[in-house]
């Protein structure tokens, strides 16, 4: 028996996906299937196969998760590195597995929504980033249209064929200025918060702070996933804990939250600063090709069929 489910779409966001697919898991181990069967009952997908018969010939669910890794498609390689990592550290510091994947599922929705919201704000630049590149074409198009031969000026005379190269080069120059600027807006952290919701998980085993540590450790090193930025805040959450006398879930699961807003907030003035920065290759590079291949081919044809009405 599977799963029951809809087939996901092509567009459906990665995180959404697999958190959909470890609140199935979390139900199901609290239900007292045990791990290496509840990956059997999951939705057939290549992933899901090859851990759930790793799992089934022994080998634990962690080991299985990681050793798969390289079996999944880049796209949804971050979000299956964030459910090895979480696996392994519940797993090694003993926290329930069943109530742990719950909190990360639900830690994964609140990071789709967030990468949600990321991928909304930039989706105008980016829009506006390739609709004015086709400027030039249009300009060569309505030469066409207005019955001069303008692919002939270009192609066929010097002056012409000196306003395709400089053009085609201003366009190339724009297309890759573009391109980096869209990726510098792109925030470089794909799970942000994740060691401290890793960290919440394995505290919540009740094992010591020193050790939850370690369990994090490597368990971000299993699963290949680096969270060095969160180094720092991390240590000063557990030692906030250490010094209140508190226990250091909830203060760890409240940072999480706190570093994808943080991202949200970053992402969106990213993107009002990126409709800005277009602007630059647009004036510097789109519109002088816009020139050299739409307007100067028009003035040359109507220069030549002047010339030659005399």
């Amino acid at each position: 028996m599977k799963w029951p489910g809809r087939a996901r779409r092509r567009d459906d966001p990665q995180l959404a996906a697999v958190a959909a697919m470890v609140q199935r898991l979390a139900v199901l181990l609290a239900a007292g299937v045990t791990p290496a069967a509840a990956w059997g009952y999951l939705e057939e997908t290549r992933v899901v196969t090859a851990v759930a018969h790793r799992a089934a010939r022994g080998t634990p669910v962690a080991t299985a998760l990681v050793a798969a890794l390289p079996d999944v498609p880049e796209p949804e390689r971050p979000a299956w590195r964030a459910l090895a990592a979480a696996w392994f550290a519940a797993t090694e510091a003993g926290a329930p597995l069943a109530s742990s994947l719950r909190e990360f599922a639900a830690s994964l929705r609140a990071l789709a929504d967030a990468q949600r919201e990321i991928s909304v704000a930039l989706s105008a630049p980016i829009a506006t980033a390739r609709l004015v590149m086709v400027l030039p074409a249009v300009g060569v198009l309505f030469g066409l249209v207005l019955g001069f031969d303008t692919l002939g000026i270009l192609f066929t005379t010097v002056p012409g064929l000196a306003c395709l190269v400089l053009g085609c080069i201003l366009l190339a120059l724009a297309f890759a200025w573009n391109r980096r600027l869209v990726a510098s807006a792109r925030p470089r952290e794909l799970a942000p918060g994740l060691r401290f919701d890793l960290m919440a998980i394995a505290v919540s085993g009740g094992t010591s702070l020193e050790r939850a540590t370690g369990s994090v450790r490597r368990a971000l090193e299993a699963a290949g996933v680096d969270a060095v930025g969160d180094l720092p805040a991390v240590d000063a959450v557990l030692d906030l804990s250490r010094r209140a006398g508190v226990p250091a879930g909830d203060l760890l699961r409240s940072e999480a939250e706190e570093a994808r807003r943080s991202a949200r907030a970053t992402a969106a003035a990213a993107a009002s600063v990126l409709g800005v920065k277009l602007m630059l290759p647009l004036g510097l590079c789109i519109l002088p090709a816009f020139m050299l291949l739409g307007v100067a081919p028009l003035l040359l044809a109507v220069i030549s069929s002047t010339v030659s009405g005399f």
